[in-house]
């Protein structure tokens, strides 16, 4: 089941609001609990109900493992064996299901033949909750986390609104809310921030970038023959394209989860105001950052056993935070490209020598735009053939109309010519190519969706705001789309 669907909007929600709603005010507390679990295996099952039984099995056995590590004594070896199995099962199942394929089509390269591949789905979100169920047994073998009831294991392994795209969740954080104030209930004030905050993401999702996406499909399928505005404009969508498709999901995320009294993480900090690639990682996808420097950057030995070290740990990061979000070379290419990135800041920082902040910012979100193109393209050749037209190796081309300018025209003269400069880009209306020269005002000059909805007030003007985000996303839900992180 899609947030973007009518099926989710107007039946699910509602009807989870009111159950959970009627059974607390009867003060059952526990059957509410309860049905939420239940309402989140619908939604999941809805999805696909093939993937059902992994993320159950998921459940149960984590939260055995969970038990057993908590009732070992700290240190001793039958907690670090059953810590040591519990994370072996879960990277196994998601190694299992998302990179088989992946490693036998590159072991039969190296032995110079074909090995079949076996074409095992992924299970929805398998790549989030399996990082949030490892992140709780590593919590509760360090005694900063207590196993829950099967009740509150239960949840947390299928809570709906982050079960699909995350955000990541520690355990301790989501189960410290179910007994707390409101924990679980509908209240007036948080069933408005929410939905403030939901129609915000909806309106992300299906005004920008659902149209968006339409120049960036287009351009990566046109990749050899872009000139040079062309595959900046590609780009350049892509990149909005993701940024507001997966922090609009976020938004309907963390909206839902306040519809019911549960307070999620941000996931998202204005990214692409960042003045320096560790100020990114800071504001990107701020729950997987976080995840992995607290269990795997920081257990590698951080930043404390000198620099070469230090410089290997950043690496191995991120080329593991490339393949988490896909079996491809290019994905990993990408988490190297990042991780070099934050190699070679850190031997910037040690010169002494300060940009500016406009400089810094360009050089910052170049750099993501560009390393963008590889996370998006399906092969090598298609990212190459981007970047080609973004050094503009396909030519220039300009509109024919700026030919009348004679300053512009004497271009002419560099190479530059003058014609349908957008003719391998899809036939869309203009507006679709403004929108994506907007969205860089958009992300840089607004405040984001958390300090919206810090400063959310009931009165005419937010209720304007989300009456034109409904009605802007429930008119646009006929051509509804995936998003983009249900494919990592």
């Amino acid at each position: 089941m899609l947030f973007n669907s009518y099926a989710f909007i107007l039946c699910f929600l509602p009807l989870t609001l009111i159950v959970l709603a009627t059974l607390n005010r009867k003060g059952w507390a526990s059957q509410a609990k309860t049905g939420l679990v239940l309402a989140s295996l619908v939604f999941y099952g809805f999805w696909d109900l093939r993937a059902l039984p992994v993320l159950l099995f998921s459940v149960l056995f984590n939260h055995w493992a969970a038990v057993r590590i908590g009732a070992a004594v700290p240190g001793g070896f039958p907690r670090r064996r059953f810590l040591v199995l519990g994370v072996a099962v879960n990277l196994l199942l998601l190694g299992s299901f998302k990179y088989t394929d992946f490693f036998l089509a590159n072991a039969g390269t190296l032995a110079g033949t074909r090995l079949a591949p076996l074409g095992l789905a992924a299970p929805l979100g398998i790549s989030f909750y399996t990082f949030m169920q490892v992140a709780y047994l590593v919590d509760v073998s360090r005694d900063t986390s207590r196993p829950g009831s099967l009740a509150d294991d239960a949840l947390f392994g299928s809570f709906f609104p982050y079960i699909a795209s995350g955000p990541i969740v520690r355990h301790d954080a989501l189960t410290s809310q179910f007994g707390g104030s409101p924990g679980l209930h509908v209240t007036a004030e948080n069933l408005a921030r929410g939905l403030f905050l939901f129609s915000l993401g909806l309106f992300k999702k299906t005004a920008l970038a659902d149209n968006l996406a339409i120049t960036a499909t287009g351009g990566f399928d046109s990749a050899a023959t872009l000139n040079f505005m062309e595959a900046w404009l590609t780009s350049l969508s892509y990149t909005f394209q993701l940024y507001f498709d997966f922090s609009g999901y976020t938004d309907m995320a963390l909206g839902a989860a306040l519809m019911l009294g549960i307070a999620l993480p941000a996931n998202f900090l204005s990214p692409y105001k960042a003045v320096s690639l560790r100020d990114f990682w800071r504001r990107w996808h701020i729950t997987l950052s976080t995840f992995l420097r607290d269990y795997l950057y920081i257990p590698l030995g951080g930043n404390r056993k000198g620099e070469a070290r230090t410089y290997g740990n950043l690496l191995v990061t991120f080329l593991l935070c490339g393949l988490w979000h896909g079996a491809a070379w290019t994905f990993v290419f990408w988490g190297f490209l990042h991780g070099a990135g934050m190699l070679v800041q850190r031997l910037w920082d040690k010169t002494g020598i300060r940009m500016s902040r406009a400089l810094a910012w360009f050089v910052t979100f170049n750099f993501v735009n560009i390393a963008w193109v590889f996370f998006r393209a399906r092969e090598w050749g298609d990212a190459l053939k981007v970047l080609k037209g973004m050094c503009g190796l396909n030519g220039f081309v300009l509109s024919k109309n700026l030919a009348e300018v004679p300053v512009v025209r004497e271009l002419a003269g560099l190479g530059v010519q003058f014609g349908q400069w957008h003719e391998h880009l899809p036939k869309a209306p203009t507006h679709l190519y403004l929108l994506c020269l907007a969205a860089i005002p958009l992300v840089l000059l607004t405040r984001n969706s958390n300090e919206l909805a810090d400063r959310f007030t009931p009165n005419w003007k937010t209720a304007t705001a989300f009456a034109f985000f409904v009605a802007w996303g429930l008119l646009s839900l006929n051509r509804a789309s995936v998003f983009l992180y249900f494919n990592f």
